[in-house]
């Protein structure tokens, strides 16, 4: 049992400990919000999609055509964000927190922490992109539908344009384009010339220790004690209902191992950052967003370390 704590630990502590280390630099001034809008920018458009490319190209076309898993990422995601929907307008008193509570709930930040995790426990983040792969565009349009349905925004227009203008934003998503234009290269085996493969690989270096800084960096407590109630239901939902749901059924359907962890980051990650721009844009409850993410990445640290200790102690993985 030691041994499985141990490994627990050091499959997730070394990842947090970069985002405190990224906290404490900013609280010291070393890193500003300039540095946060910089860096996030830098990862999301460039480091990490280079990464997932990488990641993708290298694997060999059987694993990357896993049916059944990209299948179950897809339902079950999908299931996910229906119950939560269904049952936060069914029990939410006050309505105008129904679309930042469904999408905080639902919506982790598996691009960044995910695959920070990934790497960290089996030296590449290959099923982490698939997963990526079959949830994030699924992510990004239900955010689009619940939060313009659920916003306070009522002219039609307006609402219309934004959902517009959010789902071409999917559309050009840099971390889906990095993934499919590595397909081609996994399904006929193709390869760079090493030139390009060692600068591509400077770069994709760069991209987990980046974004991990610009987490710790932007993290804000004043937001987290606003909304205590819905925030703490949807960090229960986020961190622990969606995996104590979902993961035996995964187990059930044989899925152990790195598709296992995959899963485990796709149900049980902290609320992604990017859930609080889109909220607000869409006319939904800033408080509650920003209190969701704070909420949910403090106690991640301790929720995945002891759902990755369950999963070893059980020898799935």
């Amino acid at each position: 049992m030691l041994e499985n704590f141990v490994y627990s630990l050091n499959a997730t502590i070394p990842v947090f400990l970069v985002i405190v280390l990224g906290y404490l630099l900013g609280r010291a001034k070393m890193l500003n919000d300039n540095f946060v809008t910089v860096a996030n920018r830098l990862t999301y458009s460039i480091t990490l999609p280079v990464m997932l490319f990488l990641e993708i190209s290298g694997m060999d076309a059987a694993s990357l055509l896993d049916f059944r898993f990209l299948a179950f990422g897809f339902l079950s995601s999908l299931a996910c964000i229906l119950l939560i929907w269904g049952g936060a307008r069914l029990f939410l008193k006050d309505k105008s927190m129904v679309g930042s509570f469904v999408q905080g709930s639902y919506r982790g930040s598996a691009a960044l922490l995910g695959v920070a995790l990934m790497q960290n426990i089996y030296g590449s983040a290959s099923y982490a992109s698939i997963m990526i792969l079959a949830a994030a565009p699924l992510y990004n349009i239900m955010a689009v539908i619940i939060l313009t349905i659920e916003g306070r925004r009522t002219e039609g227009a307006a609402q219309g344009g934004l959902a517009k203008q959010a789902l071409l934003g999917v559309l050009k998503n840099p971390i889906i384009w990095g993934i499919l234009l590595g397909l081609p290269f996994a399904v006929w085996n193709l390869r760079l010339p090493r030139m390009f493969t060692s600068s591509l690989q400077s770069v994709s270096s760069v991209a987990t220790p980046l974004a991990l800084l610009a987490i710790g960096a932007s993290f804000r407590l004043d937001g987290a004690r606003r909304c205590l109630g819905p925030a703490l239901w949807a960090t229960f939902l986020k961190l622990i209902a969606q995996a104590a749901v979902f993961l035996p059924l995964a187990v059930w359907l044989g899925f152990t191992g790195e598709r296992l962890v995959a899963l485990l980051i796709m149900f049980a990650s902290p609320t992604a950052t990017a859930s609080y721009i889109m909220a607000v844009n869409l006319g939904n409850d800033g408080d509650l967003s920003s209190s969701i993410i704070v909420y949910t990445t403090l106690f991640s640290a301790a929720t995945v370390t002891a759902w990755i200790f369950l999963l070893r102690s059980l020898a799935l993985i």
